[in-house]
Formats: C-alpha cells, structure tokens, sequence
C-alpha cells in the first residue's frame, strides 16, 4: 500500500484509465434521421387501448393483427394479408399483401411499437426507431412509450465502418464463398450482391462484428477505428507498467454492460468499447503482445448469440497459436461479468513488450502481434495447426487434375496465388492467404484445397512457392509456347464430339497458338464455308 491506502497496481490501473479516458479518436461521418412522430402500433385489440396514452407530436396509428375493429379508431386490419417491414427511424416501409390479390397497401412511418408476444422483425439487433415491449408487462409498456416520446426531431449516429470491395472475398467472377459478416451480423444491416456487399449505414448500429469476422479486413470498424483503439491500448498497459504495475488483465466490455462493473480488481484495466464485437483477434493478441498478462472479453447479456458465436470461432484460432508458442490458451477468454473476480490470475509470463504503433490494417497487425508473441516464446514448431475457416493457411493443388488455367489466380481477392510469368507455374504466398475458398470454388478441376495453419517463421510465410509447374506446350506450327500439355489434352477431350472439331485439321489447329490458329482457319475452306477455290481471292496479298 501506499500513502493514499492504494497499491501499487490499484495505482498503475488508475493511470492506465487516465490514459484511455484522454483517448482521442478520429472522426467519421455522420448519419442523420429525422423523425416526425409517425407512430404505428402493432399488436392484438390491446394496441388500441395504447394509441390513446401518446401524447403530441406522436401520432399513433394501429396495425391490428387480429381482432375486430373499434369504431372511431385509427386502426388498419391486417386481415391475414402477410406483414413486411424495412427501413429505419423515420424511413420505415410497411407493406401488406396477399398473393394473387390487388388488396395491397403501403404506409410510411418513422416509428414502431411491436408489442406482439414474438416480433415481427427478428433479428437481434433492431432498427433505430423500432421498439418492442410485453403489452401484458406495464413497467415494459410505460418504459416504451417514454422512449418513443423521445425520438421526435432530428438525430445523428457515426458512421461506424468503412468498406474496400477491392480486397473483399465475397466473390469474383461470379463465384461467391464468404458470407462471414453477412451471417454475423446481428442488425441484418449487409447484403450479399453478386461480387460484393453492401451495408446499410442506416441499418448498422456499430455492433463490429463484421469486422472482426472479415479476413482480409475488407470491412473495417472505424468508431473508434482499430488504430486508435490499439495506441490507446498501448499507452495504457505502458503507463500500468511504468508506474510499477504488475501482471495487468485487459477487460473489454461493451458501453451497455460497462455500468454493471462493481469494484474493480487492482490490476484490471477496463476498455470500454461500442460493442464487444467490434474488439477482434489483432486486437486481443496485440494486447498480449503489448504486455496484457490477459485479456477479457466481459459479457453482462448484451451481446447477441450470433455475435458470441462468431466471437468463440475467433477465439478458437487464438487459442490454438497461443498454444502452439507455449502459451496458456486461456489468456484469451469470453467470460460473463459474474466471472470477472475469479479470471484476473496472470496467463502470461513477463516478455519484452511490443512496441509496433497501432494500424488499422486488421491482417498485418495480427501478424506484427503473433511474430511478436513467437519471438518472445521458446517454441521452435514451424507450423501450427488452426480450426477450420482461421484467418490463415495454404491451399493444395491436385497436380494430376491441375491444368493451370489460372482460374483462381484471376479471383485471389489477397493476391496469394499467382501466375509464374511466362513459365506454366501456379506459384503461392502464404502470408497473404486468408482462406476464403473462392480459389476451390473458382477451378473448374476441382483441384484445390485448404488447410488452415499459420506458419511461424515469417520468412516462410513470405516466401513464394511453386505449387504445381508443368512444362510450355509448343505451338505446332510457330513453336511458340502458349499452353501446357494438360490443357491441350482437355481442349481435346472436351470438345471431341463438337461438330467443329471432327476433321484432324480442326483438331490440329487445337495445337496451334491464337496467332496461327487464325490463319489457319482463314486458309481453311471447310472452316470459312467456302468453296476451296475462292479461299485467298479476296487477299491483297493472294492477287498480287
């Protein structure tokens, strides 16, 4: 203990707060919605009995779900017509409709009140504007109406992501394979298109998860971004440390959860976030690296059941390296808040701490943290073996089906497979593959496959190898190189009963590169259609 009764953690965790307190964060844009006071109320005859208890400028009208209409009430019967809601505060769409029929209407609003047993829109995440609540439950009903009365006018909400669909593994060339932030996102906000996404930014409430899911950090969390979360992060556990503390526990906890901490363990250092979700593994292996003897993930109820499950899937990567360099798997844990007392013993041991500055490219800063945590470690493995769909990996190619086509270098979103210049070679960068699988989706042989595993020594990880080579197929005309036997013999196998190639001229010209095919073809009276005397009278060259 010191003079003011504090120890000499208690002390280091209060500077470390100071710290994150003066954080600074870089702006975003702003989204703005505005809302009129458009009320609809949706439920059983007892939605009728509410309409009455808003007062101006709410104004209240009844999507009566099952019951007969009073006189006098603004009341719209559903009449079993089906239900479709979209939209956001202030710009909500709800449409009624029964297939086959012209009995079909539309209503805007800028409010919801839900208050049937099982909502309508049900994804974890609601839309900003729409509010649910047990009719049968006053305390939640009252506790409803007094947010409502409070949504009038205009309001604003950070823009919480940014979005490269250059570097985005979704698809390419009409494949599609990464659905991981479409399917965790737990406000139903991203789309899957074609070869993209899109997010909505209205529907989007800053749960993150996209981005910590996302493995080429397409998506990235931007309020605060992940640079700034990670120097303040730095700052902090560097003030603990300098201030004598020992042993620091990081705790994440989300805004939401963050006022059911009670008394604080003396080396435990809070870092309030949005959302939990946002909070992914380069950050938590960088807040190992940086000196965290743990790290918490704090869970009070808030966070979705989509979004945990996501979260555990990244947790299951990160335990499997911290294991593989020695290190306790539990140094990283999502744990409830009734745990938290009994999760703040050290997992760590004391390690030279990382000095690298924080960045907002999710893939390098994972890898600067786990080469960081290797370098510190006595582990000499040179690969470690990670679940299924990791952040990390290699693919194999089936040498007796490849045919070198090329298909998956053409739809690598992370440039790790390439061609091999002008030599027949598949070459591949471990570094940079994010096991996405478009590259299996993509060949048309069937013959790639992944493994997830991380490489520990990162020149290996960088160094560029031959995956499967075969020798140029020549041009049998000029000689010149331009396939590879393998595709020949496909070409040949493929198009054997094609009209076009029955005569062994046609199959020769197979052989031939683009350049002499063509005038091949030309010199070819069956192929033009033409009798064999009038091939070459219309040539310059043939008359002179």
């Amino acid at each position: 203990m010191n003079e003011s009764g504090l120890s000499v953690n208690a002390k280091a965790r209060d500077a470390a707060i100071e710290v994150i307190r003066s954080m600074t964060v870089e702006p975003t844009a702003l989204l703005e919605y505005q809302s009129h006071g458009r009320v609809m109320i949706i439920g059983g005859p007892e939605a009728m009995e509410i309409s009455p208890r808003l007062t101006r400028p709410l104004r209240a009208d009844v999507l009566l779900m099952n019951g007969s209409v009073e006189p006098g009430a603004s009341v719209i019967p559903v009449g079993g017509r089906a239900v479709h809601i979209e939209g956001y505060m202030g710009a909500f769409t709800i449409t009624l409709s029964e297939k086959g029929k012209s009995n079909h209407e539309i209503f805007k609003v800028d409010l919801i009140l839900d208050i049937e047993e099982k909502s309508m829109l049900s994804m974890p995440i609601k839309p900003l504007g729409y509010l649910t609540a047990n009719s049968a439950d006053e305390l939640s009903l009252l506790n409803a109406l007094n947010q409502l009365e409070e949504l009038t006018g205009t309001f604003e909400k950070p823009r919480f992501f940014d979005y490269d669909a250059s570097i985005c593994a979704h698809g390419r060339s009409g494949k599609t394979t990464c659905y991981r932030c479409v399917d965790a996102c737990p406000a139903e906000a991203i789309t899957a298109l074609a070869e993209s996404i899109a997010v909505d930014p209205y529907l989007c409430q800053g749960g993150g998860i996209c981005a910590s899911v996302c493995p080429t950090g397409a998506i990235r969390y931007t309020y605060p971004s992940a640079a700034d979360t990670l120097e303040c992060l730095r700052n902090a556990l560097s003030h603990y440390s300098d201030a004598g503390g020992e042993q620091a526990v990081v705790a994440f906890v989300s805004e939401m959860d963050y006022e059911q901490l009670d008394e604080l363990p003396d080396n435990l250092i809070p870092l309030v976030v949005e959302e939990l979700g946002s909070i992914g593994i380069d950050i938590w292996l960088s807040a190992l690296a940086y000196g965290a003897s743990r790290v918490l993930l704090v869970n009070a109820g808030s966070v979705p059941q989509v979004v945990v499950n996501a979260l555990q899937e990244q947790i299951a990567t990160a335990h499997s390296i911290l294991s593989g360099f020695g290190y306790s798997a539990d140094a990283i844990a999502l744990i409830a808040i009734d745990d938290l007392m009994a999760k703040t013993l050290a997992k760590m041991p004391l390690m030279l701490a990382a000095t690298y500055s924080g960045m907002s490219d999710k893939r390098r800063t994972a890898l600067f943290a786990i080469d960081h945590l290797h370098e510190q470690s006595n582990e000499t493995q040179l690969a470690i073996d990670l679940p299924a769909g990791s952040l990390f990996g290699r693919i194999h190619v089936k040498g007796e089906a490849c045919t070198l086509c090329m298909s998956c270098t053409s739809v690598c979103p992370a440039k790790a497979v390439h061609a091999g210049n002008d030599v027949p070679r598949l070459v591949f960068i471990e570094e940079n593959c994010v096991q996405c699988g478009i590259c299996t989706a993509a060949c048309p042989e069937n013959a790639i496959y992944l493994e997830s595993r991380l490489l520990t020594d990162p020149k290996q990880r960088r160094q560029p190898i031959t995956l499967y080579e075969e020798a140029p197929f020549n041009c049998v005309t000029c000689g010149k190189p331009f396939a590879t036997q393998s595709v020949i013999d496909t070409m040949l196998e493929k198009l054997s009963s094609h009209q076009m190639f029955q005569s062994e001229r046609s199959k020769q010209r197979l052989k031939m590169c683009e350049d002499c095919r063509v005038i091949d073809v030309v010199q070819d009276a069956e192929a033009m259609g033409m009798p064999a005397d009038m091939i070459g009278q219309n040539d310059p060259v043939s008359r002179t």
